[in-house]
C-alpha cells in the first residue's frame, strides 16, 4: 500500500511539470526501436507480472473458501482447510519467485537502458564543437546524464510494469468481487473519492514545496561547486569572506530544513490519509458483508474475500487514476533526452574518409572564411537556462585568409587582441570547420581526412594546458595509451620536466590534483609538452604556450619546445613578439585578414601594423626602439585573448 500511495504521490507532484511539456512528435516510435534489443526480456517481464496479478486475486479467494470450509465443518473439513492452506503456500512461494524474477528482468532491462542511453549521450556530447560547451551549464549537462536519463529507464520498469500490473489487478478484482456481491463491493468503493479528491490538493500543495526544495538544492549545489573548486576557495581566501560565505550557506540550508520538515508531514498525512480511508472502507465491508452473513444472503468466506480483496481494488484505482501523468513522466524524460541526441555535432569524419599520410608537415590555409555558429545551432535553451536561444547569425571572423606553411617550418601567427589567430589555429585540428575555402594538412582537406590520422598528425599546447585529475601516467597516456614507462621519462626528460616527476614521491603515480593544480603553471605546461612529445606528431600548433608564465618559467618551457620542435612544421602563436623573431614566416592578422607577411626584419623595416606591436612592445619595456636592435623583448602587448 506504502509503495502504491508513493507513486501515486510522485505522480500528482509532477503533474504541473509535465502538463507545460510539449512531445516532440514521434517520440513513442523513437522509443519503441530503444527498445527493440530488450523485446524478449521486456515480454518475460511482463508475463511475470500478469502472474503475479493473478496470485494476488487468487489468494483472497482461497482465504474465503478456507472460512467457508471451517463454518460447514464435517469430516472432510480439517483434511481441505489443510489442502487450501498448502495450495495458499504454494502460491505464496510462487509469488516469491515471480518478484524475484520481475526484480532481476526490471533490473537487466532499466540499467542496460541507462548504460544505452547514457553512453550514447556522453558520446554524443563529445563531438560537439566547442561553442556548445563554453554556453551550456556543466550541472543541466549532467542532468540529462543522470535525472533525465533515470527517468526514461523507469519508462521500461515501474510505470510499465505498473500500468500493466494494475490494470489486471483491477480488471480480475472488480470481476470476482461483483460476482461476489456487487452491493458490497459499489459501497465499499463510495469514500474512493474522499480520498483522491483531497489527496490532489494535497498534491498540488507537496509539489510547491517540493519544486522550491528542488531550486535551494540546486543552488546550494552550485555555491559549492564554485566555491569548493580551487579557484573558488583561493578566491574566497584572497578577500578573507568564509564567514560570509557560511552565513549565506546557513540561510539556504534552514530554508531546505524547514521545507524538508513540511514534506514529511505533507507526506505523512497523505499516507495515513490512505490507510484511514482504506481501513475504513475495509470496516465497511465488515459491517455490511457480516449484517448480510449473518441473514444468510451471504458466507462468512465472501465477506473475508471481500475485504481482502478491498485492498487490491483501492491501490490500483488510486494509481491508475493518474496513470496519464506517469506515462507523460516518462515520455518527457525521453524527450529530454532525445533532445540531446538530435543536436548535430559540430565535427563528423566523412564516409570513405582519406588517411593523411604518416610524416607529413605541409599546411595549407586556401581563402578561409569562418564565422561562429550561433547559440541556435548548437546549444539548448533549457540547457543555458534561458527562455530562447539567439537566433543572430554570427559576423564572420575570417575573410579570405591564404598562407602556406612548409614541412619544418615555423610560421608565427600574430596580430592584436581578436584578430582570429587562435581561431585559426583551431580550424587546423578540426576543433571548428570552414564556413568557406579549406584548410589541407599534407595536401587533403581536413574535412576529407580521418579523424583519427589528423589527430596523429597534429599536436597542440594551449596557454592553459588542462590536465585531468588523474595521475602523471594516465594523463601522459592520454595521448598514447600504450606507451611504456621509459617512453614516458623519455618525452618527461625532454620537456625538461623528468627531474621534477623524480623528485615527487610517486614518481609517475602522482596525481596532479584538480585542473594539475599541484604544480606551477610552468611545471604544468611542460608535462602538457611532454604528452605532446610522446605522442609525436609531425605538426605542432603552440597556442601562446608561455602566455602567463613569469620570466624563470617561461625560459623553461621555451627550452622545452626546442625539444618538441625539432624536427618539426610548427604554427606558433606569438604573444610575446622576441619569442618568434627567428620565424621562417610571420603571418600578420587584423580583424580576421590576413594584412602582412613575411621575416621578422622584413616586416619591421616595412613598417607596417607588426612594427608598430614591435614597437609598442619596446615602449613599454622603456627600451628605444630601432629597425636593427636586437633586443629580447619580455614585455606582454595589451589584449591577447581570442573571441
Amino acid at each position: 500500500m506504502s509503495m502504491t500511495s508513493w507513486n501515486m504521490l510522485r505522480s500528482i507532484q509532477s503533474a504541473d511539470k509535465v502538463a507545460k511539456h510539449e512531445i516532440t512528435p514521434g517520440t513513442t516510435k523513437r522509443i519503441m526501436r530503444f527498445a527493440r534489443p530488450y523485446r524478449r526480456d521486456i515480454a518475460v517481464f511482463l508475463l511475470a507480472v500478469v502472474f503475479d496479478a493473478v496470485i494476488g486475486v487468487a489468494t483472497p479467494l482461497l482465504a474465503g473458501d478456507v472460512i467457508n470450509t471451517i463454518t460447514r465443518g464435517g469430516p472432510e473439513a480439517s483434511a481441505t482447510v489443510i489442502r487450501i492452506a498448502l495450495f495458499i503456500a504454494g502460491l505464496a512461494v510462487a509469488d516469491a519467485l515471480l518478484s524475484l524474477a520481475q526484480r532481476w528482468y526490471s533490473a537487466r532491462i532499466g540499467e542496460g537502458i541507462i548504460l544505452s542511453l547514457r553512453t550514447r549521450v556522453y558520446d554524443h556530447v563529445q563531438r560537439m564543437p566547442l561553442q556548445f560547451f563554453t554556453r551550456t551549464q556543466t550541472g543541466a549537462l549532467v542532468s540529462r546524464l543522470n535525472n533525465d536519463v533515470v527517468g526514461a529507464q523507469r519508462a521500461f520498469t515501474s510505470t510499465l510494469s505498473g500500468v500493466l500490473s494494475n490494470v489486471i489487478q483491477l480488471v480480475l478484482t472488480a470481476v470476482v468481487m461483483f460476482s461476489l456481491s456487487w452491493p458490497i463491493t459499489v459501497i465499499s468503493l463510495a469514500l474512493l473519492p474522499a480520498f483522491i479528491i483531497p489527496a490532489r490538493r494535497v498534491g498540488k500543495r507537496l509539489a510547491e514545496i517540493t519544486r522550491e526544495s528542488y531550486d535551494l538544492d540546486a543552488k546550494m549545489n552550485a555555491t559549492m561547486t564554485e566555491r569548493f573548486n580551487v579557484s573558488g576557495a583561493l578566491l574566497v581566501k584572497l578577500f578573507g569572506k568564509p564567514e560570509a560565505e557560511a552565513s549565506k550557506f546557513q540561510e539556504r540550508a534552514e530554508r531546505v530544513r524547514d521545507i524538508g520538515v513540511q514534506q514529511a508531514m505533507f507526506s505523512r498525512t497523505f499516507f495515513v490519509a490512505m490507510l484511514l480511508v482504506a481501513s475504513l472502507a475495509q470496516a465497511l465491508t465488515y459491517g455490511l458483508g457480516g449484517w448480510l452473513a449473518v441473514r444468510g444472503e451471504v458466507s462468512a468466506g465472501t465477506v473475508v474475500t471481500l475485504a481482502l480483496l478491498l485492498t487490491r481494488l483501492y491501490g490500483p484505482l488510486t494509481a491508475l487514476s493518474n496513470v496519464r501523468v506517469d506515462v507523460m513522466s516518462a515520455l518527457v524524460s525521453f524527450d529530454r533526452v532525445f533532445e540531446v541526441l538530435d543536436l548535430k555535432p559540430g565535427i563528423a569524419e566523412k564516409p570513405g574518409a582519406t588517411p593523411i599520410p604518416a610524416g607529413s608537415g605541409r599546411i595549407e590555409f586556401r581563402d578561409v572564411r569562418f564565422r561562429y555558429p550561433s547559440a541556435a545551432e548548437v546549444s539548448l535553451a533549457t540547457l543555458e537556462d534561458v527562455a530562447t536561444l539567439d537566433r543572430t547569425e554570427n559576423a564572420p571572423v575570417l575573410h579570405g585568409v591564404d598562407f602556406t606553411v612548409e614541412p619544418g617550418q615555423l610560421v608565427a601567427l600574430v596580430g592584436p587582441s581578436g584578430a582570429g589567430k587562435s581561431t585559426t589555429s583551431m580550424l587546423v585540428s578540426r576543433v571548428y570547420d570552414v564556413s568557406g575555402g579549406a584548410v589541407l594538412v599534407g595536401g587533403i582537406d581536413v574535412r576529407d581526412a580521418t579523424l583519427d590520422s589528423l589527430r596523429d598528425t597534429v599536436g597542440v599546447v594551449t596557454q592553459d594546458s588542462h590536465l585531468f585529475h588523474e595521475t602523471i601516467k594516465e594523463n601522459l597516456r592520454y595521448a598514447r595509451p600504450g606507451a611504456t614507462d621509459d617512453e614516458m621519462w623519455a618525452a618527461l626528460e625532454g620537456a625538461q620536466v623528468g627531474d621534477l616527476v623524480r623528485a615527487l614521491p610517486d614518481g609517475l603515480d602522482t596525481v596532479v590534483g584538480e585542473r594539475g593544480y599541484r604544480f606551477s603553471g610552468g611545471e604544468k605546461q611542460r608535462i602538457a609538452i611532454a604528452r605532446l612529445l610522446l605522442k609525436q606528431p609531425s605538426i605542432v600548433i603552440l597556442d601562446e604556450a608561455t602566455a602567463h608564465l613569469d620570466s624563470e618559467s617561461e625560459a623553461a618551457v621555451q627550452r622545452a619546445l626546442t625539444t618538441a620542435l625539432r624536427g618539426r612544421t610548427a604554427l606558433v602563436i606569438a604573444h610575446r613578439l622576441s619569442t618568434i623573431r627567428e620565424a621562417d614566416l610571420i603571418v600578420v592578422l587584423d580583424r580576421g585578414r590576413v594584412v602582412e607577411r613575411g621575416t621578422h626584419e622584413e616586416l619591421v623595416a616595412a613598417g607596417g601594423l607588426y612594427a608598430d606591436l614591435y614597437r609598442t612592445q619596446f615602449a613599454a619595456s622603456g627600451t628605444p626602439f630601432a629597425a636593427s636592435d636586437d633586443v629580447e623583448i619580455v614585455t606582454v602587448p595589451a589584449g591577447t585573448v581570442e573571441p
